[in-house]
Order: structure tokens, then C-alpha cells, then sequence
């Protein structure tokens, strides 16, 4: 089994100006690991009834937690479903059996960025450009869908009820767009986009990123001061076609997200990104 150990040094560099005196350039250092991580031997998948999966494995929590991922469902609905696709070797961390790059090179000045896949239904948290955690969701149904752009957490609640129903309780919720009442949360995952615009996650998922990611500052109940961690949502889903991720099976790599996809995606945004990480920054600054 191969190891990969990442660990991130950066140098940071702070610019202090003065009309009256030289620039000066003081120079810290920022260490980022990344956990080390496990990868199979064999990349390859079968499809399996889920029924006998559940039968022969039903003690064994990693293997079922990769099957629930790579199904982009969880436990209940798991249950339910008919053929499920299953990896040859499940002794791998979750990073290798998702489409994310583990590494992206033109995001290491970015603190943190969250990308929710449409296509292939899953997310990435990258801290300075190395990837910190991935998952599957279930984003906005086909009348209903999901939008796109950049996005920045703003305010978040462990318990809330949703805006379409208020028989549905929503846990961990992180908002993303205030107006729409678009976040993040747990709730059921079919195993397809099946929200009301929302992105649905496992319950340790939006647990995660719900204590992972940063909720905006307000100067009044109507002005944003600083604004939180910046989301991408990208892609199209194809709602007339069968699965995506059923595919695995001919084609290990067909749902794979390369670096340069990942770049492409954040370029139009990167400076906005950045500049609203710097009033992030200095507001911290400010409050020490």
C-alpha cells in the first residue's frame, strides 16, 4: 500500500510601508499537513447488488463508507438501492476513489476554497492549494437547480428549518447565498440531485466543513464587513442520463477533475478571491 505524506511549507511574506521609511520585508513561516494518506493498489470497479454488498460487509465500516460515498447517497438510502458500484480494493483513503486533484498549484495563496462538482457530485476543500477533504452531495434537482458561480459562507446554524418547508430540519447548515437560502447541510441523499437548490451532504460532512469553514463579519444587521470562505459551484449535470458514476466501471479515471479544470474554474475569480481574503486578513489583524 502506498503512503504519500504532504506537507505544505510556505513563506509568507508582510508588507509593511511608510512614507518616511524603506520598505520592509518580514518574513514568516506557515506550515499546512496534510494527513498522510493511503492509496489502493488497484484502481478498478464492479457493479453489485447492494443487498449482497450490505450481507458480506456489513461490520466493516470503511468499505461501506466508500460504497456510500462513491453512490453519492448515505446508510438509509444505501439500503434501498438495487446496483451499486463497489471498488475492487476499498483499503484507500476517500481522496482516491473521488475526482479532485490532490493538489492544485494556482491556489497557494488562497487560505481556503470550497468546489462542489455538479457533474460528478461531489465536493473538495483545498487549504493553500492541498486538498483537506472531499465528499459526495446531492445538489439541486433538475427544476430546481443549484446555482453557480462564486459564492462566500455567511451565516450557519447547527439546527434550522429549510425555506421550502418548515417540517424539514436542516443540520449543520452553512448558507452561502442569503437572498436564495442556498447552503450547505445534512439531509437524505437518493444517490442523486434531488434538492431544492440546496447542497446536501453526509451528516459528517456538513460537520466538517460547517466547523472547517469561516462565517462573514457584519458591521450592521445589513452590511457584510468580511466575508467568509469563498465556495466555486461548476458544471452541468446531465439529467437524462443514467448515473455518471456508474461509468467507473469501464473508465476509472472518466469522472477525474484535473488541476487545470480546477484552475480554469477559479481564474475568473481568483482576484476577487484574493481581495476579500486580505480584508479577512486584516480585519483578524485588527482584533488581536
Amino acid at each position: 500500500m502506498k503512503k504519500i505524506a504532504l506537507i505544505l511549507n510556505i513563506s509568507i511574506a508582510i508588507l509593511f510601508f511608510s512614507c518616511k521609511q524603506q520598505d520592509k520585508q518580514d518574513t514568516t513561516t506557515e506550515t499546512v499537513t496534510v494527513k498522510e494518506r493511503h492509496e489502493p493498489k488497484k484502481m478498478a470497479y464492479h457493479i453489485e447488488s447492494a443487498k449482497e454488498f450490505l450481507s458480506k460487509n456489513s461490520n466493516d465500516a470503511a468499505q461501506l463508507n466508500i460504497a456510500y460515498a462513491l453512490n453519492r447517497t448515505d446508510e438509509a438510502n444505501f439500503k434501498e438501492m438495487d446496483s451499486v458500484v463497489i471498488p475492487d480494493d476499498s483499503s484507500g483513503d476517500i481522496e482516491f476513489y473521488f475526482p479532485f486533484p490532490l493538489e492544485v498549484s494556482s491556489l497557494k495563496e488562497v487560505n481556503k476554497i470550497v468546489f462542489f462538482s455538479y457533474p460528478t457530485q461531489t465536493f473538495a476543500a483545498y487549504e493553500k492549494g492541498q486538498l483537506v477533504y472531499t465528499g459526495p452531495t446531492n445538489m439541486g434537482r433538475e427544476k430546481d437547480k443549484t446555482p453557480k458561480g462564486l459564492f462566500f459562507t455567511n451565516w450557519k446554524a447547527e439546527q434550522t428549518t429549510s425555506t421550502f418547508d418548515d417540517e424539514w430540519e436542516l443540520h449543520w447548515n452553512f448558507n452561502i447565498e442569503n437572498k436564495l437560502g442556498v447552503g450547505w447541510h445534512q439531509y437524505a441523499l437518493p444517490g442523486y440531485p434531488a434538492s431544492h437548490s440546496c447542497l446536501r451532504l453526509q451528516e459528517k460532512d456538513a460537520r466538517k466543513l460547517y466547523d472547517w469553514a469561516e462565517q462573514w463579519e457584519l458591521a450592521d444587521p445589513e452590511t457584510v464587513k468580511v466575508k467568509g470562505t469563498p465556495v466555486i459551484v461548476f458544471g452541468a449535470y446531465d439529467f437524462a442520463a443514467s448515473k455518471p458514476w456508474l461509468q467507473l466501471v469501464t473508465d476509472p479515471k472518466v469522472l477525474d477533475i484535473s488541476e487545470s479544470e480546477v484552475e480554469s474554474v477559479t481564474k475568473p475569480f481568483l482576484n476577487t478571491i484574493l481581495k476579500e481574503q486580505k480584508i479577512r486578513q486584516d480585519f483578524q489583524r485588527s482584533q488581536k
